[in-house]
């Protein structure tokens, strides 16, 4: 069912920006990030936007003074994210354990957490002001690794929305942070969850070598159509995925392949019905990349507590004829055995590969690319005041790319949540297909 949101304005009053330090002092040194962590793709910031309701047990307590009280307390466990980047020989980076802070922003805003609706989903009105870029913060080298900003709302709820330099951690290692945040705020002396850095145990062996094939760095040459089809007219459409539409896809896996997961179902149906409605080229190659979380595969495991990036792409490719003409489960096939084949000798080899070539970027042409955040659970953080309205990505992302969000709609059903970008004509298309 695809969903939209009714955009409307507010004016949010921000307070000077400010570094919150750690209340103790902390070790200064300079830490190495990993070979997985520091890679050309990963120097980007990540929006993140958290929507908390009044609770009447809070009422006394300002959330802005909970949290900054927090924040000086987490940061002597978390105490890197309070350095900066510098980057050595061969692009290497690494934190200068500084001490310098994180930055800071106090806000208000004149309006309710109703007033944005009973679905809470990206795109969010005004999220530029609920997430102010501080002039000059965010470069990838000598700035703040974090930026927060809390806003509080007319009904006694808040907003909390932060800004990650991804290079310091994924979706998962930032939760792992936001959790201890949230603890330290409910009164908890140190995270039940503690730190560990050890970027090294996701650094290229020695020597460096490739053993597997990394489309992800693929090199095109020429340009291709669909690029830039209509990209005047793009529209956005979040689209809900509950349990009775999840199994209605299921009807469509063939018996031997029943234990594949809901990711893999739905990513194989978006990618179908985004292809048909964009009515590419029969002979062209089509791919979808996402995103594998990693941390599970190794032996022995990552160390409980690991808070660096820990995942990589996988590509399944197709061409636009098979993957039209032949049946569902063929497709379902080629995204299953793409996912399955991103192991532990899968990520020794990306970090040897990203050494040997000097950290290239990801290649994004010809990709359309999904992020499964579903696992991450932004919105179980508690601050005091409860867990999440919303939790998540600030941000839909690019047009060639969507986030899967979790989401529980008016009815109380748990599912996914898919926001879509696609020129007008081919949306019409797409929503028909889906159907």
């Amino acid at each position: 069912m695809a969903q939209i949101n009714t955009p409307f304005t507010f004016k949010v009053k921000r307070h000077a920006p400010e570094l919150i330090r750690p209340a103790k002092h902390t070790p200064h040194e300079l830490k190495l990030l990993s070979d997985i962590d520091d890679q050309d793709f990963l120097r980007f910031q990540i929006p993140v936007i958290m929507f908390y309701r009044e609770n009447p047990k809070m009422r006394n307590k300002n959330p802005v003074s909970v949290i900054k009280e927090a924040l000086a307390k987490v940061l002597v466990f978390y105490y890197p994210f309070a350095g900066r980047l510098k980057e050595g020989p061969a692009k290497k980076l690494m934190v200068d354990c500084s001490g310098e802070g994180v930055l800071f922003i106090e806000a208000d805003a004149d309006v309710t957490l109703t007033q944005f609706g009973e679905s809470l989903h990206p795109p969010f009105p005004c999220v530029n002001e609920l997430l102010y870029d501080v002039p000059g913060s965010s470069g990838i080298l000598d700035s703040p690794l974090l930026l927060i900003q809390v806003t509080r709302l007319l009904c006694g709820g808040f907003i909390f929305a932060l800004r990650l330099n991804h290079t310091m951690s994924d979706a998962f290692g930032i939760v792992q942070f936001l959790r201890a945040l949230g603890e330290m705020a409910r009164g908890a002396s140190s995270p039940s969850t503690l730190p560990v850095w050890q970027r090294e145990f996701l650094n290229a062996r020695d020597p460096p070598r490739v053993t597997c094939t990394h489309h992800e760095f693929d090199e095109f040459i020429g340009t291709r159509k669909d690029i830039t089809i209509g990209m005047n007219n793009m529209v956005l459409k979040s689209f809900f995925f509950g349990p009775v539409d999840l199994s209605a896809l299921r009807k469509f896996v063939p018996q031997h392949h029943k234990t594949c997961s809901d990711f893999e179902v739905l990513t194989t149906c978006l990618w179908r019905c985004r292809v048909i409605a964009l009515q590419l080229d029969p002979e062209e190659e089509t791919r979808i990349i996402f995103a594998v979380n990693t941390r599970t595969k190794f032996s022995p495991p990552l160390p409980m507590g690991y808070y660096g990036n820990c995942f990589a792409y996988a590509i399944a490719i197709c061409t636009v004829f098979d993957l039209l003409n032949k049946p569902f489960s063929n497709a379902l096939e080629i995204v299953m055995k793409a996912k399955s084949s991103v192991n532990e000798e899968y990520m020794r080899s990306l970090a040897d590969l990203l050494v040997i070539k000097g950290r290239p970027n990801l290649t994004v042409l010809q990709h359309y690319v999904v992020t499964d955040v579903t696992r991450a659970r932004f919105d179980v953080v508690d601050f005091g005041w409860g867990k999440a309205d919303y939790g998540g990505p600030g941000a839909t992302g690019l047009v060639d790319s969507s986030f899967y969000l979790p989401y529980t709609n008016t009815k109380g059903e748990f599912g996914i949540m898919v926001p879509i970008y696609l020129p007008n004509v081919a949306m019409e298309k797409f929503v028909k297909e889906l159907k």
